[in-house]
């Protein structure tokens, strides 16, 4: 591969520097990185972003806390990365340590103080002034630790934080991450990846909501879970619509508290109206603790046509789901957009191609991302990473005596439960997602049923994709879970409505990967490749064309959703609908919304 040199004198590899950047690259402030608030669903005026310059050392696992760095490191990104400013790999046999001295005001003592990291991967122990103060377990999902007991007197006090990742030498869920990368396995992603900060809250303070829409009453309830209450305290929650108080209601600690909204406005693609909501925790009428929300009256569920095919709706109407494989890489950051510009770009770019929704393929993305679809109003369908793989992969439904499940350990069932369970609370507030997928072409799948209908009982208010691509789980002609999702490349294809089309949703989850390498941006000069691949642009859109005029009749047939891999091209993948520098698109936008717009144009019938 490109991006590893032939030899090392090191202990870890020195990673070169990746052949081709985005436009967003030189814009990178290494001091000042990703200064937005990083948790738009739960907003305080009172926090301090930590991103920026920390010291950095590689060292042998079980090694105690170095006292010499190896350099500087720009955080949030990833060791591995061009824009971490160090590029070298790091591996299961050794630790990677952060340190940074931080300051903290006399002002900011005044309560309970929370360190926050929006993302480690995998294993993060955090230390203040040489005290650990926890250790967390997932690459993917959001954690804090309160740090009072561990400062000292004066302002200066020392962060520290150990990571080891173990990438796939161990059975944690890594999504395309190897430390071989090929094909369509990439770069290794070690250590802080998403924006690290500090907050001080109340003694007794609001420490997490959770809100829930209910499309058919107009209502929208939220469940504040609240730290330090006392006999005297209370929540009251208020609803604005453009800046307008709507609704307001009061309720006792640790019960949902339910807005009727009048006249509610719903929140879809065409009309992505967010409601906004200030959540309020009271003793008397003296106002405790104050954090911002938001959230969208909007339902996903199913119903049946007329021809008696099971149908996936938005709001109680049919509407035609078509959106790309989106890896969510870059080619200087890896897993972490170069800056909000960057982040936003590529949905910006999905949206103006005409594509109504995004299928966030075994990563997850920071709040902010899912924030901005939810203002723009693109749908979502999020993965679970995957990880501890081994198990054989049958992408046909109805075949018996080949897909297998996973034979994991105890550990390793309990690692997956765990992180899928905090990723989906993480995430919950976003109205954008409204499908979960646990599993994909049977990466490390296990025990299928159970987690499909433990997601079901856990949030109801989505639908769940059991098995993205193959290794359904069948009882008679009904899959486990609402969907079945067939992979087929590089046509669009479906299963039959009348086998499969009365107890599920029927979806293409993936289809095309049509290959167009750009001299100039690409990751390696040659062997790059895509599922079809072609030598010019005429040639790609042609083929295309043709994928359109299919799904127009597989539509009609009982098809509800699609997905085209994918939004870019990634690492020695050409088969994006962008370069991986972002730098060129390879198809006509214009022309590509027109043809996006014949499939939601397809009339469907319902009963």
């Amino acid at each position: 591969m490109v991006m590893l040199t032939i030899a090392s004198t090191k202990a870890q590899e020195q990673l070169s520097k990746p052949p081709i950047s985005t436009p967003w690259a030189e814009q990178v402030n290494a001091v000042a990185p990703h200064q937005e608030y990083p948790r738009p669903q739960m907003s305080r005026e009172n926090w301090v972003n930590l991103n920026g310059q920390w010291d950095y050392a590689i060292v042998s696992k079980g090694t105690a806390s170095p006292t010499d760095y190896d350099g500087k490191i720009t955080v949030p990104f990833p060791i591995e990365s061009q824009l971490s400013g160090v590029g070298r790999s790091v591996g299961s046999k050794h630790e990677l340590w952060y340190a940074k001295e931080i300051s903290l005001k006399s002002s900011q003592r005044k309560g309970k103080i929370y360190l926050h990291f929006g993302a480690v991967d995998w294993e993060a122990e955090v230390f203040v002034n040489g005290k650990s103060v926890g250790i967390h377990h997932g690459g993917f999902d959001p954690f804090y630790f309160e740090i009072n007991e561990a400062l000292v007197k004066g302002e200066k006090q020392e962060v520290k934080v150990r990571v080891w990742d173990p990438s796939d030498d161990g059975p944690q869920p890594r999504g395309k991450q190897i430390k071989n990368p090929h094909g369509i396995w990439y770069t290794p992603v070690t250590g802080i990846w998403q924006t690290v900060w500090m907050e001080t809250v109340p003694e007794s303070h609001i420490a997490h909501i959770k809100n829930t829409p209910d499309f058919d009453n107009g209502t929208i309830s939220v469940l504040p879970t609240v730290k330090g209450a006392n006999g005297n305290t209370k929540v009251k929650v208020v609803a604005f619509a453009d800046g307008k108080e709507v609704a307001s209601q009061e309720g006792s600690v640790g019960n949902g508290i339910d807005l009727k909204i009048p006249s509610p406005k719903h929140w879809s693609p065409e009309s992505p109206f967010l409601y906004d909501l200030e959540i309020s925790l009271m003793s008397g009428n003296k106002v405790v603790d104050k954090v911002k929300s938001y959230a969208a009256l909007r339902k996903i569920s199913m119903g049946y046509d007329a021809n008696g095919v099971k149908r996936m709706l938005l709001n109680d109407k049919f509407v035609f789901q078509y959106g790309p494989l989106d890896q969510g890489w870059w080619p200087d950051g890896l897993y972490t957009a170069p800056n909000e510009e960057a982040l936003v770009f590529d949905i910006i770019k999905t949206q103006e191609m005409g594509f109504n929704m995004i299928r966030k393929h075994v990563k997850v993305e920071p709040a902010r991302w899912y924030y901005h679809c939810d203002k723009m109003g693109m749908l979502v369908w999020q993965d679970m990473p995957n990880g501890d793989h081994g198990n054989e992969w049958e992408m046909r439904p109805g075949i018996i005596g080949k897909g297998t499940d996973r034979d994991r350990t105890a550990e390793s069932e309990a690692i997956f439960k765990k992180e899928w369970k905090a990723i989906i609370d993480a995430n919950y507030n976003f109205p954008s997602i409204v499908v979960w997928v646990p599993f994909n072409e049977a990466w490390g799948q296990f025990k299928t049923k159970e987690i499909t209908e433990w997601t079901q009982e856990y949030d109801p208010s989505r639908l769940v994709n059991s098995a993205s691509g193959g290794n359904f789980e069948m009882d008679g002609t009904k899959i486990t879970g609402d969907i079945i999702d067939l992979h087929n490349y590089p046509a669009a294809t479906m299963p039959d409505p009348a086998i499969y089309g009365k107890d599920n949703v029927i979806v293409l989850g993936e289809f095309g990967g049509l290959g167009l390498p750009v001299d100039g941006h690409t990751w390696q000069d040659k062997d790059n490749w895509g599922y079809q691949s072609f030598k010019d642009k005429e040639a790609l859109v042609n083929r295309y064309g043709e994928f359109m005029k299919t799904l127009g009749d597989l539509i009609s047939a009982g098809l509800s959703a699609a997905v085209y891999t994918q939004t870019t091209d990634v690492e020695v993948e050409t088969n994006g609908l962008m370069t991986y520098d972002r730098k060129i698109i390879k198809f006509d936008e214009s022309w590509l919304k027109s043809a996006h717009q014949k499939l939601y144009n397809v009339n469907v019938k319902m009963k």
